[in-house]
């Protein structure tokens, strides 16, 4: 085995059985097959035979799964006979494993021996180890995590009160007001402590001092707000927020304590502009569905989907809507309207939305003739499209039939359909084949009329 190429393939998922397929292989009962594949470099059906012959008492055997994976020096693997052997009670041996690959300064390891090490009374080393890291914004929340363990939140504030007082301008331009943190996430960081000290108006005053309000769809002032019981100032910054992030977290604060009106109106008052309503729409309308208000959600998204120009995902929701909500006839007709709109001209990724809503109604062979008569039905993303509607309709065989004749995409589902029909080594070799190369790079001036452009 090679590390290089173990990281490839887990990494990019190519090559490989991939995690969803080993679970469903051992869902089905296919444990033989799982276990040789283990034997053969398959990485995601060793890490998962592993921890069942661990479940199963079989501890030495788990470890020798394991070995060859991590006689490459390859950190998952690595990490992974850590995880069997601290679950087992033995922590020192773990720690003895991973301290190597720590001190080598692999990003990942460091993070996790830190953790380790804190989970067994071992923080103040695991502090000491972190702080060097302290420009990382992953090890700088790393530290601030492991600060709360070692009673040593004071220290971890200091350093990043250090890191944001040597804030820099972000660029050369003398008239660009912008400033560069290391690491990036100091504030919030710095933030997170002092709420947890109970200093709530240096933790809020300093949330308002961020370049960056929102990460992954969550604002932590918010959070914050929400968390302490401040819902007149969550409604005032709500009101203020651009990405909207703020009134969901109003509207789930409502929710929660019995106001689902009032999480409605909240949603409604900021998206009361067209813009303001793209951003919330799709919580609105799974609001109203929790509450027995189908109807109420399908307006929101139809009048977002009428405007000029509005995007497919807007289309997509509407249609999954009016099929949830057992009206594919009305999705059509709303289909047909946007064609209309268009000349007649329907481009793919509007005609796919019909598959399901056709389906729903009884028309599924209808369906399959007219992808076949449109101008794209013949590509890998058609095939892909139609695979799906003959699964969800329970003709597994046509399902996978139609992906065969793509055989360089769609693997990782043709595999799966492969194997609902207990053709698991046919499933096995289209994924363990290699991707062929490109037999020329593409010039800068070439295009595409299919997906990837």
């Amino acid at each position: 085995m090679d590390a290089d190429d173990l990281d490839y393939r887990t990494r990019t998922r190519t090559g490989c059985v991939p995690p969803s397929l080993v679970e469903r292989l051992l869902r089905l009962g296919h444990e033989r097959e799982v276990e040789f594949q283990a034997g053969r470099g398959e990485w995601f059906c060793a890490l998962e035979w592993a921890r069942l012959l661990g479940q199963r008492g079989r501890r030495e055997h788990a470890l020798e799964v394991l070995a060859p994976y991590a006689a490459t020096n390859w950190w998952p693997a690595a990490r992974a006979r850590a995880e069997l052997l601290e679950g087992w009670g033995l922590a020192e041996e773990a720690i003895g494993l991973c301290r190597p690959y720590a001190e080598a300064g692999e990003r990942a390891a460091v993070d996790f021996f830190a953790r380790l090490l804190a989970r067994h009374g071992r923080a103040d080393e695991a502090f000491a180890l972190l702080r060097a890291g302290i420009r990382d914004w992953f090890l700088a929340e790393c530290l601030v995590d492991i600060a709360e363990t070692a009673g040593r939140d004071e220290d971890a504030a200091s350093l990043l009160t250090a890191r944001v007082e040597a804030a820099a301008p972000a660029c050369d331009d003398p008239d660009c007001g912008n400033l560069r943190t290391e690491p990036s996430n100091a504030v919030g960081l710095l933030a997170a402590i002092r709420e947890r000290q109970g200093r709530i108006e240096e933790a809020i005053a300093l949330l308002h001092t961020r370049g960056t309000t929102s990460v992954n769809g969550r604002d932590q002032l918010a959070d914050l707000l929400a968390g302490h019981d401040r819902i007149t100032e969550l409604r005032a910054y709500a009101a203020s927020d651009f990405h909207g992030h703020a009134v969901q977290r109003l509207a789930e604060v409502l929710e929660e304590r019995g106001d689902a009106e009032g999480a409605i109106a909240a949603y409604r008052a900021f998206g009361n502009t067209p813009v303001g309503m793209w951003r919330v729409a799709v919580p609105l309308s799974e609001l109203l569905v929790r509450y027995g208000r189908g109807g109420e959600a399908i307006e929101v998204m139809r009048a977002l989907a009428e405007h000029a120009g509005a995007e497919d995902w807007i289309v997509h929701t509407l249609c999954d809507l009016y099929a949830d909500q057992g009206r594919p006839r009305d999705g059509l007709e709303f289909l047909d309207a946007l064609k209309a709109r268009s000349g007649g001209k329907e481009d793919w990724d509007l005609f796919r939305l019909r598959l399901p809503l056709m389906a729903e109604c009884g028309l599924l062979d209808e369906a399959v003739e007219r992808i076949r008569a449109h101008a794209e039905g013949d590509t890998w993303y058609a095939a892909r499209a139609l695979s799906g509607v003959f699964a969800e309709a329970g003709r597994t065989e046509e399902a996978a039939a139609v992906l065969e004749q793509h055989p360089a995409f769609n693997r990782s589902l043709l595999a799966e359909r492969l194997i609902d029909l207990g053709r698991v080594e046919d499933a096995i070799r289209v994924l363990q084949e290699p991707r062929a190369e490109p037999t020329a790079p593409v010039g800068e001036d070439s295009y595409s009329t299919e997906p990837p452009f």
